[in-house]
């Protein structure tokens, strides 16, 4: 039965019973005074504490959605740590895994260093008879030049290279050197050798028929002083005559 308020007529007015300042009402018969104030008050701290709980739940309903399925927590950790021992176990696998892919690399290298050593050794002889050839064998060297060939290749060996099985000569810039008597195509040996001598500072002095040749100049130096060689003599004169006067020209 819901709480009735407790009234009382005077001269034919109603008014509400009061108690301490407060209305009365009444409760399976028993009066109850109302303190409306701290009624309020209660209330609010009621609604606070309850929005508070409502608060808490939801976030832990949003904490918990995370772990949807799991049933058993005490297994769901057991499966976490059985995890963590397999990440483990693949750390250990991979240092292992990168031992044996060391071990395998350097038995492949032992193994085929011979090899590498022989295929060096094949392009080295390669050069030198390719290249090497070129120079012992070189009309221009022989008709033109006053110095061996193994001075000119001393000096000019390192513009000629083998480029995939082709040999290329380059000029002091790097750049190559391409024929003047068929035009897009490399100069030839004794062509390409002819142009970097025409660009050579000291060219007179290794070049037959040149000033430092004539009247005998360099040969009458040779006579007067004995290790000063010859331009105009025989082969060892001609190599003495050019290393005293190009002192830092590589030895042969």
């Amino acid at each position: 039965m819901p709480m009735k308020l407790k009234t009382i007529e005077i001269e034919g007015k109603t008014y509400a019973e009061i108690k301490d300042g407060h209305p009365v009402y009444v409760d399976e018969g028993k009066d109850i005074a109302f303190d409306a104030p701290r009624a309020a008050t209660k209330i609010t701290e009621l609604m606070t504490e309850s929005k508070a709980h409502r608060e808490a739940k939801e976030s832990a309903e949003s904490k918990l959605s995370k772990f949807d399925g799991i049933t058993d927590p005490s297994e769901a950790l057991k499966a976490l740590d059985t995890v963590k021992n397999l990440d483990d176990k693949k750390l250990v696998d991979a240092g292992e895994v990168e031992k044996v892919k060391a071990a395998a690399i350097s038995a492949t290298e032992e193994k085929y260093a011979p090899v590498v050593e022989e295929r060096d050794k094949l392009k080295t002889d390669l050069y030198k008879e390719t290249i090497g050839g070129r120079f012992a064998r070189s009309a221009y060297i022989q008709e033109s030049l006053v110095i061996p060939s193994e001075l000119v290749q001393a000096q000019f060996g390192d513009n000629f290279s083998l480029e995939e099985g082709v040999m290329t000569i380059k000029d002091n810039q790097g750049n190559p050197i391409y024929s003047k008597e068929r035009a897009g195509e490399l100069a030839s040996f004794d062509e390409g050798l002819e142009i970097l001598i025409g660009q050579y500072q000291h060219k007179d002095t290794i070049l037959k028929g040149s000033e430092s040749n004539g009247s005998g100049s360099e040969k009458s130096k040779g006579s007067s002083s004995g290790n000063q060689g010859d331009f105009g003599g025989d082969k060892a004169a001609r190599v003495a005559a050019v290393q005293s006067k190009f002192p830092d020209l590589p030895a042969s």
